[in-house]
């Protein structure tokens, strides 16, 4: 298990919802002394969809559970590793939508390993390391 990951938001989502695998895998992973970190990004996503869904409850949830996570912030060199990437993408024929490639930026530009479901996005940057929490070990 690596020791510095990046959560993307389709496994926070799963987490949330009860996915046994991914809530095993979180738990272990936080066992081991780690802190869970997401984007600034993630956390738009979380939240306007909460509210979105007038989910009072779950939002309120979340950001309690938030308060007790590392953020990750959009910084130059996140936006510096996204464009990066964006720029390779659309020279490959291969664009990946704006709010992925901002995850993945602070991934590539903080050394973190993302923690994703969608591997068909996230598989087309280079460089970027990543592993789905969904599956079975």
């Amino acid at each position: 298990m690596p020791e510095k990951v990046l959560v993307d938001t389709d496994i926070l989502s799963y987490f949330f919802r009860g996915n046994t695998q991914v809530q095993k895998r979180f738990n272990a992973y936080v066992q081991n002394g780690n802190t869970i970190r997401f984007s600034i990004i993630t956390f738009y996503e979380i939240v306007s969809g909460l509210k979105h869904k007038d989910a009072a409850r779950q939002l309120g949830v979340f950001l309690d559970f938030a308060e007790q996570c590392e953020v990750v912030p959009l910084t130059r060199e996140t936006v510096m590793a996204s464009a990066d990437a964006y720029a390779t993408l659309r020279k490959n024929g291969t664009p990946v939508d704006d709010v992925d490639l901002l995850i993945a930026g602070a991934a590539l530009a903080n050394g973190y390993v993302l923690i994703t479901h969608n591997t068909n996005h996230f598989g087309k940057i280079p460089a970027l390391i990543y592993e789905d929490w969904s599956l079975a070990e």
